[in-house]
């Protein structure tokens, strides 16, 4: 049985999926990043720090971290800080093409693996009343962009993908299969 470092529902939810049979143990960490660092490293250093925080309590056991962040025009759209924040956000990726990376370290007694997988996401024009109407139902301040792919937002607001869906959610779960077997 894995340890999944991670709070997340919708990486429980695709572990789940796989019949992975896993627990979930978390320590708060921070998710800072040096600001010199390469944008697609920072969620694989973010997930490092989650692993890490879980291993020295669990040597012995395989344990799965991960952690997700939206870029657009080079730039990091964090989780939001609240309403007002989460309707900027989707504000500014509306008719925008932005990335969702995924960083996955897994820490195996006797190695570290580490990767991660990109997915192009490219939304239709979201009006106001959209948006509001999105907020209102799903209030998604826990999630990075503001917004869960399989959401109401996903099946109206997305046009296109390109890459793993499941990466979007939060987990490119194959990947994961791939490097555990």
């Amino acid at each position: 049985m894995i340890i999944l470092a991670s709070k997340s529902p919708r990486r429980k939810q695709l572990l789940e999926m796989a019949e992975i049979p896993f627990e979930v143990i978390t320590k708060d960490t921070d998710e800072g990043f040096p600001n010199t660092m390469r944008l697609d490293d920072v969620p694989i250093f973010i997930a490092r720090n989650k692993a890490l925080a879980i291993q020295s309590d669990y040597p012995e056991r395989i344990i799965l971290a991960a952690d997700t962040v939206v870029v657009l025009n080079n730039e990091i759209i964090g989780k939001p800080q609240d309403r007002e924040d989460a309707f900027r956000i989707l504000k500014k990726l509306s008719a925008q093409t932005h990335r969702v990376i995924t960083g996955v370290v897994i820490y195996f007694p006797d190695r570290e693996l580490a990767f991660s997988d990109s997915t192009e996401v490219c939304f239709h024009a979201l009006s106001d009343q959209q948006i509001h109407h999105y907020l209102d139902h799903y209030k998604p301040y826990d999630k990075a962009g503001a917004y869960a792919i399989q959401e109401w937002i996903g099946a109206v607001g997305i046009a296109s993908i390109q890459g793993c869906f499941y990466n979007v959610m939060g987990l490119p779960i194959s990947k994961v299969v791939q490097a555990l077997v």
